[in-house]
């Protein structure tokens, strides 16, 4: 049960990264996936970070401090229409650079709304993820608004996406309404944040 948790800093360079090093939970997906509402029912805080119903308001690498031990960082979400090339060009450099300077990554993990197939973007996120080797799993979210048929059939679609994902493993459903999928995720970060410091 996570006892503290505080927005740390707003990065918009790579120079700005907290001189503190704590391991990093990266979370990252298309705009409007559900990522800020994520955070807020997570670690049980209804502000902590930021939610609008005006996509792509996450412009920097937002970094949350979990018990004083690990990060939380938000990326900038992809495939936000309104946003200029040049900008969406800063917003994709600076996830690059990020996942190339930073050692501290335990886990990478990466929205898709349960009610969709995976969009061009997602398949260009997994391929930074892969080409990075991260640790990465699936959060197939807004899960509350699938019946059980459904989502039996966004467990299916999602082996299309990548057939190495398996549902409890690296692949996981959530609802910021519904907490019943909570506890999984829970276990699946606490693994890996002790492999990190392990390996550390």
């Amino acid at each position: 049960m996570q006892k503290e948790s505080v927005f740390k800093k707003a990065v918009f360079a790579i120079s700005e990264l907290p001189k503190e090093i704590h391991p990093e939970i990266v979370l990252c997906g298309r705009s409007n996936v559900g990522k800020s509402s994520f955070i807020n029912s997570f670690f049980g805080k209804k502000n902590l970070a930021k939610v609008s119903s005006d996509p792509g308001k996450t412009r920097s690498l937002n970094f949350y401090e979990i018990d004083k031990s690990y990060y939380v960082v938000d990326l900038p979400g992809f495939g936000y229409a309104k946003a200029s090339r040049e900008e969406q060009n800063r917003w994709s450099k600076l996830i690059d650079e990020y996942f190339k300077t930073t050692k501290s990554i335990a886990l990478v993990l990466h929205f898709v709304d349960s009610r969709h197939d995976p969009m061009p973007s997602d398949y260009e996120l997994q391929k930074l993820v892969s080409f990075y080797q991260l640790p990465c799993a699936v959060i197939l979210n807004k899960a509350d608004k699938l019946n059980q048929s459904q989502l039996s059939t966004a467990q299916r679609k999602i082996t299309g996406f990548s057939a190495e994902l398996k549902l409890g493993e690296n692949l996981f459903f959530y609802s910021s309404i519904k907490s019943g999928w909570k506890r999984e995720i829970e276990k699946k970060i606490a693994k890996e944040l002790s492999q990190l410091k392990t390996i550390s």
